[in-house]
């Protein structure tokens, strides 16, 4: 998606639900929430464009709605399975374009994509595997996974490397991964220059496999 205005459905106010449409709004972009709790509705209706209490397990709701008009649909439902694997075949059979589906364990999950969703997300379980690295690991401060092998992820610089250069680290050839942007306080620097000196303190955002930058987070360099 581009920073243009989008228009966004999210169904369900749970924490999760509440946090992506008040998010989203505040960020410029046109958003309905769904529920069918009264209190979550009212909760949420200050800080989102529009907001309903409906029953999106019925398809005459979803046309009235004119769900298949979003340019995305964030079902946000994960306590509920049925209602979560009924509200997304069904907002799927509207044409909804762009559906992503909140799940509440890997078996939910799986479900969730064969009945259609383009996207599934298991926030606690992605909230642990964040946790789990930055506790084995102090110097790696956030993470983005590309895929089961490579990932994206922000480390706080070794100690050995503090001074040199990205010329001098050859981090490339060394590890194979690649420094794509540094963060200095509140600077981020996107063009880099290989032959200045790094700064104590520097957070170093990296692309590779996740094997080598767990080294390099370890400090094993």
């Amino acid at each position: 998606m581009s920073n243009q205005a989008k228009t966004f459905a999210i169904i369900g106010m749970g924490r999760f639900g509440a946090s992506v449409a008040q998010t989203l709004c505040t960020l410029g972009h046109e958003v309905l929430a769904v529920d069918r709790d009264e209190g979550r509705i009212a909760a949420i209706a200050d800080h989102v464009t529009h907001a309903i209490v409906a029953d999106t397990t019925d398809e005459r709701t979803l046309k009235r709605i004119g769900i298949r008009n979003f340019d995305c649909v964030v079902i946000s439902v994960g306590d509920d399975i049925r209602t979560s694997i009924l509200t997304t075949v069904l907002v799927k059979e509207q044409g909804a374009s762009l559906v992503i589906a909140k799940a509440s364990d890997r078996l939910h999950a799986r479900l969730l994509e064969k009945t259609g969703a383009d996207k599934v997300v298991l926030p606690e379980h992605e909230a642990g595997v964040r946790l789990a690295r930055s506790l084995v690991s102090g110097s790696i401060i956030d993470y983005l996974d590309l895929s089961d092998k490579y990932s994206i992820n922000e480390t706080l610089i070794p100690a050995p490397w503090v001074g040199k250069t990205l010329v001098d680290i050859n981090v490339r050839n060394r590890f194979g991964v690649s420094v794509i942007a540094i963060r200095r306080g509140e600077q981020i620097i996107v063009t880099l220059d290989p032959k200045a000196p790094l700064h104590a303190g520097d957070v170093l955002v990296m692309i590779g496999s996740n094997e080598s930058l767990t080294r390099i987070g370890h400090g094993d360099v």
